[in-house]
């Protein structure tokens, strides 16, 4: 089958097109003959080596939609045939076709291939940093980098969704802050700039995503109203982890909690099923909508690293297989 992939770590010009055998499903797994595949920043940190290095051919690929192909031994509530959104936590998703565990396959009920393809990994994640992680209740106030990707463009319309009283975002340029407005924003702020404007303002910060890391992330602390969480859910600077002391948090009564997709896969699936659920709920109703910005060929992966690994990205880019 038709792949993309990579055998050494570095640039998006490491990704090539390959051809490998079609997967297997194996117990509890479900193939999925793939329509589309969401393009994320954790394949360009998977690339870059930030897992380590490939053995082999690595497919990235966290994130699918197309209908259910084979079930592995002991699946059921799925059909061969059946439209599905899945999450896959060992990547292979720049394929032809794709193996996912039962658990992370989710029904398209009421939502097309195409918003599917973007949905299993960026809306679980958004919906379980708010709701799981943050613990976000009705009235808060929550403010969001990175606003104008994947997760933040839907991030603000669920928070909407949960009660959020005021949503900021922040973001790199003026012009990704014009684009970011259309998810709900009460505000979107200038990254460089974002804590002085809020803080000059007398903002408090009840909820705080925070994927970037570094400097940012130290930055958004002095914000948090008592009580106030800040959300680590990723590490896009790329720069050393801090070192915080407890006290501060103590003593200002702040939180620090984090969240991640893979740790859930592995030691707690059903509340990420759960998470997913929910989410897509949300989109098959309409209260949130996913905006695809561009469609690739499987073979212009390439092209779509270039763009999140430059930040020049906005909302979700899809690669299509149809």
């Amino acid at each position: 089958m038709r792949a993309v992939g990579f055998d050494v770590n570095g640039g998006p010009e490491v990704l090539r097109p390959v051809e490998i055998p079609v997967p297997e499903p194996g117990p509890g797994q479900v193939l999925i003959q793939v329509a589309y595949a969401g393009v994320n920043h954790g394949e360009v940190l998977h690339r870059l080596g930030d897992y380590g290095p490939p053995d082999g051919i690595a497919v990235p690929g966290l994130e699918v939609s197309g209908e259910i192909a084979a079930l592995g031994a002991g699946v059921t509530g799925l059909a061969v045939g059946d439209p599905v959104a899945a999450y896959l936590p060992d990547g292979g998703g720049y394929a032809e076709y794709a193996v996912a565990p039962a658990d992370f396959a989710f029904p398209l009920d009421g939502i097309s291939l195409r918003d599917g393809g973007g949905a299993a990994l960026v809306l679980t994640t958004a919906y379980g940093v708010l709701a799981g992680a943050a613990r976000l209740t009705a009235g808060d106030t929550v403010l969001i980098h990175a606003a104008a990707g994947g997760v933040g463009s839907v991030a603000a319309q669920i928070a909407r969704a949960l009660g959020a009283a005021a949503v900021y975002g922040t973001v790199r340029t003026a012009e990704k802050a014009e684009y970011a407005k259309r998810f709900g924003y009460d505000a979107v702020l200038l990254r460089e700039t974002f804590a002085e404007e809020l803080a000059a303002a007398r903002t408090e910060i009840d909820v705080l995503l925070d994927p970037i890391g570094g400097g940012t992330r130290l930055a958004g602390l002095s914000l948090l109203a008592p009580f106030g969480r800040l959300v680590a859910y990723g590490e896009a600077a790329r720069r050393p982890d801090l070192t915080l002391p407890v006290l501060p948090f103590s003593e200002r009564n702040r939180a620090l909690t984090g969240y991640s997709i893979r740790d859930l896969a592995l030691r707690a699936p059903a509340v990420l099923r759960g998470h997913a659920l929910a989410a897509l709920s949300l989109l098959a109703s309409g209260a949130i909508r996913l905006d695809i910005t561009a469609e690739l060929s499987l073979a212009a992966a390439f092209q779509a690293h270039q763009a999140l690994q430059a930040g020049t990205n906005r909302g979700k880019v899809l690669l299509t297989l149809t």
